[in-house]
C-alpha cells in the first residue's frame, strides 16, 4: 500500500514541476482559443462585389470552410494612415491582413509553416494581387509570425468568422521567442520592407487642423493632373459639372485629383485618386472609394 501511495505522489509532483516550468515559459505556449465575437462588425457594403484586376475576375463571399495553405507578404509605413478597404485606417503595427475573396471585415487564422506561430488577424483590406501569395500581412502581424525580415514565407490561412466592430486580432502561440515589438513608425531607409513597397514613395503628410473659429477660405477648384501612362489611378466617376468634380474631389482628399477627358466632342471631367505604384495597392484604394459611396469606381491605368 505504501509503495503505491509512493508512486501516486511522485507523478503528482512530476506534473506540478511541468506545468511550472509552462507558467514560467519553460516550455511552449498553450494555444489560446480565438475571441467569442457576440456583436460582429457588418459587411462593409460594396465589398463583397466582383471585381477585376489584370483581366482576372474575384468574387468575394462568405467562406466558412477556408482553409489553405500558401505564400504571405507584408506592408507597412507606405500604406500607414490611409483607408483601407473597409474605411479603417492602416495601422501597420496592427494585427490586421488583406484577403482577396473573404469577407470585409472578418477573422482568420494565420500559422508560420516555419515556426509554428500563431495568430488571429482582423482582414480589412483587399489583397494581394500576386499569383501564389494568398494573404498580405500588416506589418505588426508579419512581426508576429516571424517573417519581417524574409518578407515572403508559407502560410496556413483558416477562416475563423465575423470580426468584432473594433480590433480582433491577437496572438495565439509562438514556438520561439519574439523579438521585443517596437510601435514607433519605423524610417523608410532602414530596417526590412515589404516585398513591393517603392523607394521613391513618401509617405503623404497630414496637415494640421485649423483652429476651430479661424475664417474659412473659399473652396478653390481641384487642380487638373494628367497621368504618366505607367501610373495605376482609382476612378471615381467621370462628371460633366466641373464644380460638381470638385466637390468630389474635394470629398476624397488630398491624392484626388480631376483629369479632362473629351468623350464624343464634349468635356468630361474625371475624378481619380493616385496615382499607386501597383495594381495591389491601387485595387486597396478603389475599394476604399467604394466604401465611401463610390460604387462604380474603376481600376484604370497600369
Amino acid at each position: 500500500m505504501w509503495a503505491r501511495i509512493l508512486r501516486a505522489a511522485m507523478v503528482a509532483a512530476a506534473f506540478s514541476t511541468l506545468a511550472a516550468c509552462a507558467s514560467l515559459g519553460g516550455g511552449r505556449e498553450a494555444p489560446l482559443k480565438p475571441p467569442v465575437v457576440t456583436d460582429p462588425a457588418p459587411i462593409v457594403s460594396g465589398t463583397m462585389r466582383p471585381y477585376q484586376i489584370r483581366g482576372r475576375w474575384y468574387h468575394p463571399k462568405e467562406q466558412p470552410n477556408y482553409d489553405e495553405v500558401g505564400q504571405a507578404s507584408w506592408y507597412g509605413s507606405y500604406h500607414h494612415g490611409r483607408s483601407t478597404s473597409t474605411g479603417e485606417r492602416f495601422d501597420m503595427n496592427g494585427l490586421t491582413a488583406a484577403h482577396k475573396t473573404l469577407p470585409l471585415p472578418s477573422l482568420v487564422e494565420v500559422t508560420n509553416r516555419a515556426n509554428g506561430r500563431r495568430v488571429i488577424l482582423r482582414v480589412n483590406d483587399r489583397g494581394p494581387f500576386v499569383d501564389g501569395r494568398i494573404i498580405d500581412l500588416s506589418r505588426g502581424a508579419a512581426e508576429e509570425l516571424g517573417l519581417l525580415n524574409q518578407g515572403v514565407g508559407e502560410v496556413r490561412v483558416r477562416y475563423v468568422g465575423r470580426a468584432p466592430r473594433q480590433g480582433g486580432g491577437m496572438p495565439m502561440q509562438r514556438a520561439e521567442a519574439a523579438p521585443a515589438r517596437n510601435d514607433a513608425a519605423p524610417s523608410r531607409d532602414a530596417g526590412p520592407r515589404p516585398y513591393y513597397e517603392v523607394a521613391t514613395a513618401q509617405p503623404v503628410a497630414v496637415p494640421a487642423p485649423a483652429p476651430a473659429l479661424a475664417p474659412q477660405p473659399a473652396p478653390q477648384p481641384v487642380p487638373s493632373y494628367v497621368a504618366p501612362a505607367a501610373a495605376y489611378w482609382v476612378q471615381a466617376g467621370a462628371y460633366s459639372d466641373r464644380r460638381g468634380a470638385d466637390r468630389v474631389a474635394r470629398r476624397l482628399g488630398d491624392r484626388a485629383s480631376i483629369q479632362n477627358l473629351d468623350r464624343d466632342g464634349r468635356t468630361l471631367f474625371r475624378v481619380v485618386v493616385g496615382p499607386w505604384p501597383d495594381a495591389t495597392a491601387a485595387e486597396r484604394a478603389r475599394q476604399a472609394v467604394i466604401a465611401r459611396g463610390f460604387s462604380d469606381a474603376l481600376l484604370i491605368g497600369g
